[in-house]
């Protein structure tokens, strides 16, 4: 009988770094690789794009926003591989600084794809990772720079080696509610929600990188965040000077640290370097 072969999924890969990243795998990976795309047809576009480069995704749709295909998804890779090996967390979005929606609106939307959404992959698939297993959050220097911005409570509080999941979520919320009341300012909040939802995904991998040390330790899965860089792609408005593949490169470093690898875990990286957040 065939051994279930390796597995490795990316959420949001219908273009841009996902992409980028599905074509890396499937060059150096060693087991099937699943763009992922809540769109079906954009998703399957994205695919047959691969083949014409000699490459062979599969596809399977996945809606991080929707429980529903969130849990469908798990189930889908639970019973035919046995769980997942590797998992990018890769879907986001980002409003242009032109938008003129409303910053409350922004900050509701914007948190719950890139922190609440991603938060539930983690949730849900994380229990399915195989040991040796790799996640790949991806953060962003946005992130880092809303930090930097933020009141020193708020710092304090973020960079706490206490801070639990709990404490984390109550946080998130509150800046959405302080948004929409155009109060975020003077409560200590940086004025983007992009970057404040990079900062609240980062420091969640943070906080589930320990409980999987302390409660998988046998396991050895492997997660961490990481920066992209600036990347020419739709979500930033084409500008940047990195290209998709260039931008790919960390993400699949971490996708593909080697077999009994103990570090990086819980780290964030920039051009596969640990920095501080």
């Amino acid at each position: 009988m065939a051994a279930t072969p390796k597995v490795a999924l990316v959420t949001g890969a219908n273009k841009g770094i996902g992409l980028a990243v599905v074509r890396a795998l499937c060059n150096q990976f060693t087991g099937d690789v699943y763009l992922t795309a809540r769109d079906v047809g954009r998703g399957t576009a994205a695919v047959e794009h691969l083949k014409t480069e000699g490459l062979e995704p599969l596809f399977h749709q996945l809606d991080i926003t929707d429980p529903l295909s969130v849990t469908a998804a798990r189930d889908y890779f639970q019973k035919k591989y046995g769980g997942v090996d590797v998992l990018i967390n890769n879907a986001g979005i980002a409003f242009k600084g032109a938008d003129t929606t409303p910053f409350g609106i922004q900050a509701e939307m914007t948190l719950k794809t890139n922190f609440f959404a991603n938060r539930d992959m983690c949730s849900v698939f994380l229990p399915i990772m195989k040991p040796g297993g790799r996640v790949v959050n991806v953060s962003s220097i946005m992130g880092e720079i809303a930090l930097g911005r933020c009141s020193s409570v708020l710092q304090g509080r973020f960079r706490s080696d206490g801070i639990t999941e709990d404490e984390l979520v109550l946080m998130m919320e509150q800046f959405i509610k302080d948004a929409q009341k155009s109060i975020h300012l003077e409560e200590g909040w940086t004025d983007t929600a992009y970057g404040v939802s990079k900062i609240g995904l980062t420091i969640l991998s943070r906080i589930l990188a320990r409980r999987l040390r302390q409660d998988r330790p046998q396991d050895n899965i492997l997660l961490n965040s990481c920066c992209p860089g600036w990347v020419k792609t739709d979500m930033s408005g084409n500008n940047g000077p990195l290209t998709p593949d260039q931008g790919a490169d960390t993400l699949v470093y971490l996708a593909l640290l080697p077999p009994g690898a103990d570090e990086p875990h819980g780290q964030y990286l920039k051009e596969r370097e640990v920095h501080e957040f």
